[in-house]
């Protein structure tokens, strides 16, 4: 038997699928690197600065309630919150600890005034 040894090959089809491999890894490793699919978003004016100062109402481990800093109730917290004004930020913290309950009665005094600007603490992980 007399075989011939390649004489040529054909890197065309290689070639092709080398490209595709290289497209796929350097999409992959972009979006990777920024961690979000890259936007151009649109350009605005500056605003204006919040100069309102955030109110805080916190919620310790053993479920006491402060407001800025000074203990109060659901009902206390309600009286104090009534005069200011509904574009008035809030800051809760609370601790993980605490009943659910706790968290919605504060939540609850905040909906019934209809305050639009409350945020929750968190930590990062």
């Amino acid at each position: 038997m007399d075989e011939k040894p390649f004489e040529t090959m054909n890197v065309i089809p290689f070639v092709d699928i080398m490209l595709v491999l290289l497209t796929i890894v350097l999409t992959t490793s972009s979006f990777i690197a920024t961690g979000r699919i890259p936007v151009n978003l649109p350009q605005a004016s500056k605003s204006a600065a919040e100069t309102r100062k955030v109110q805080i109402i916190e919620l310790s481990p053993g479920g006491d309630m402060f407001f800025n800093g000074k203990p109060a109730t659901p009902e206390t917290l309600e009286t104090t919150l009534r005069p200011l004004g509904r574009e008035t930020p809030f800051m809760v913290r609370a601790d993980k600890n605490i009943p659910l309950q706790k968290f919605i009665d504060v939540v609850d005094v905040l909906k019934q005034l209809n305050f639009t600007k409350v945020a929750v603490q968190t930590e990062s992980k």
